[in-house]
């Protein structure tokens, strides 16, 4: 029993890892106008997608152990699934709390990769003794100042409700389609479980069309001057929020996500 709880433990840190990450993303927004060094800072940026994306390999076979284990054991680990949703919300939580601190730190190491010139010197760099110090007192913690005097309103509600949706279709489509796994016929688990990359799938394809686009409208409209720096912030603001709000939807659509991909194997 003691190899299915460390290999949820692994699961939970590593899910906090990546939404934490995908949380930071939003904030990169901020920067870029801010500077108006949209490439550096989405170049510097690719460097933290690498270790999101990095971990998220490691999340599949680990999930599949899980559901393996299950398996052999004839048990049904809906709790611990539910665990692993909990783990993305805990993870876009603390991407909250870091963002002050990350964007103070993310500014200054725009300013010194445009001096090196080099990705892997400015980690070496980051990770001296004096560097990490550094950065340790560099931690800022929100404030409600941020969120004065945002224009909510320019916001589209669409885009709001689409981004909630899309996080919660995102979070659960792993776990759904593996433990799916768990209510199909034996010649048709190893199908249910490689379903997952068909539903992320169709979560990026929404992101790529309706999501994406209409931000980076309003991004590229602040960088021009033609909206105030205040909209990426309020843009950023209700996107992190909706982010939020899609990982506790997931809580609510992974049994019936779970049931829709298994009808399709039954």
């Amino acid at each position: 029993m003691w190899v299915l709880e460390r290999t949820l433990l692994e699961l939970f840190i590593l899910t906090i890892i990546i939404h934490t990450v995908d949380t930071l993303a939003y904030s990169v927004r901020l920067n870029s106008v801010k500077s108006g060094q949209v490439a550096l800072s989405f170049s510097l940026f690719n460097m933290f997608v690498l270790l999101s994306r990095t971990a998220n390999l490691f999340q599949g076979p680990l999930i599949g152990s899980i559901i393996g284990l299950s398996i052999t054991r004839g048990l049904y680990p809906v709790n611990d699934m539910r665990i692993v949703i909990f783990a993305s919300t805990v993870g876009t939580i603390l991407g909250i709390i870091l963002i002050p601190t990350f964007l103070r730190i993310f500014e200054a190491a725009i300013r010194r990769l445009e001096l090196t010139g080099s990705v892997p010197s400015l980690v070496v760099e980051a990770l001296q003794a004096n560097n990490i110090k550094r950065i340790v007192r560099s931690a800022t913690r929100p404030s409600k100042t941020m969120l004065e005097k945002l224009r909510f309103r320019e916001i589209p509600k669409r885009l709001l409700i689409l981004n909630t949706l899309v996080t919660g279709i995102y979070t659960v489509g792993v776990l759904a389609a593996n433990y799916s796994a768990l209510l199909v016929p034996e010649q048709a688990r190893l199908a249910a479980a490689s379903s997952s990359g068909m539903i992320n799938g169709m979560a990026s394809i929404l992101l790529t069309l309706f999501i994406d686009p209409k931000s980076a409208i309003i991004t590229d409209q602040a960088l021009r001057g033609k909206r105030p720096y205040g909209d990426v912030k309020a843009l950023v603001v209700l996107l992190i929020g909706t982010k939020l709000m899609g990982t506790l939807l997931g809580q609510v659509l992974f049994l019936p996500a779970t049931e829709v991909i298994a009808s399709f194997y039954r």
